[in-house]
């Protein structure tokens, strides 16, 4: 295979963004064009300026990177607005342009790049100090060049939306619809994660059962409309009554499970203040639309992890059995009822 063919090649299948593409580009333009300066633009047309994005200078002729000249008086813009994207006399053709006066510019060779929908995304261009021949087939070259620079942009616009997307999707996977708090497969998560890393620190995880009595009276008697206000003001107290560091997910249903790494030895005075702490914040006055709701806390059973115990399930399992006992201790009448 013929060597500029075999850059070529590896130039496009090598690239994995837009500069390991650009570069060697400009590199193989500067070789069959022998102009020493080539390099790519873009356009800001709502701010008029021109930004010289990616540059190879080789020679005297210095066109940096970075650099960012209003795009009015520039020789893209000419080239474009006169349909010549090639000049080997730039003084006779273009002598009121100071820039390429400063610059010493004689020949300049220039080609727009064009993304989805037509739009000017900037401009691959050459320049040199030296009066240099063109073929058509240079040119030719070059709208090439411009052609798989606009395809790799376009690729890594639509990846960049695949993962805006993708980080979108995730958040809606783990995050409750309702409430906009973590949801079931979040807790598991990140319940997994902190056991883990309390068996290596020796420390205990505290798992807090919460399981809002009278919910379905609530709903019957005010719509469900007003239960899902009510659950979305009990997640909003939850999550900022809480230590941080501690999480809180909506289990489901009218259920919600907060847990948080023991943060002392006394594991059962622990447990009482977290107990303490989730139905005081789960008892008072909650807006449900027009009305106010007196809601009188909910039954909350509190666990803490035993050394090594690295099952989610089975935790959560034991939190929620103490849950359900004290929420017998509430139905039988025993105010105050903790275990």
């Amino acid at each position: 295979m013929d060597p500029f063919l075999d850059k070529l090649v590896a130039a496009v299948s090598d690239s994995d963004d837009l500069e390991s593409l650009v570069r060697p580009l400009l590199g193989l333009l500067e070789s069959v064009t022998g102009i020493e300066s080539t390099y790519l633009t873009t356009i800001d047309l709502q701010q008029n300026v021109q930004h010289i994005l990616f540059a190879r200078n080789t020679q005297a002729l210095t066109i940096p990177e970075g650099l960012k000249v209003p795009w009015g008086d520039t020789l893209c813009k000419r080239a474009i607005d006169e349909g010549r994207p090639y000049v080997d006399d730039v003084a006779g053709c273009w002598g009121d342009s100071e820039a390429a006066r400063a610059l010493g510019i004689t020949t300049y060779l220039s080609e727009p790049v064009h993304v989805a929908a037509g739009e000017l995304y900037g401009t691959l261009c050459a320049a040199s100090g030296a009066r240099i021949q063109i073929t058509d087939d240079t040119r030719r070259l070059l709208q090439m060049f411009s052609q798989l620079i606009a395809r790799q942009l376009e690729r890594d616009r639509l990846l960049a939306r695949l993962q805006d997307e993708n980080r979108m999707f995730s958040q809606y996977a783990l995050s409750d619809p309702l409430t906009g708090i973590p949801n079931r497969r979040a807790l598991i998560d990140e319940l997994g994660r902190a056991l883990a890393n309390a068996e290596r620190s020796d420390t205990a995880v505290h798992v807090a059962f919460v399981d809002l009595d009278g919910f379905k009276s609530i709903n019957d008697q005010y719509g469900h409309d007003a239960g899902d206000r009510f659950l979305i003001g009990i997640a909003k107290a939850l999550m900022g009554g809480m230590r941080d560091g501690d999480f809180v997910a909506r289990y489901g249903g009218d259920e919600f499970v907060v847990f948080g790494v023991a943060s002392s030895a006394s594991h059962d005075a622990s447990r009482v203040a977290i107990c303490e702490r989730l139905e005081r914040l789960t008892t008072g006055q909650f807006m449900i639309g027009a009305t106010t709701l007196d809601y009188t806390g909910a039954s909350v059973g509190v666990v803490s992890s035993d050394p090594h115990e690295l099952d989610c399930e089975a935790v959560l399992a034991r939190a929620d059995e103490a849950m359900y006992a004290i929420k017998k201790a509430r139905r039988a009448g025993l105010k105050g009822a903790r275990l």
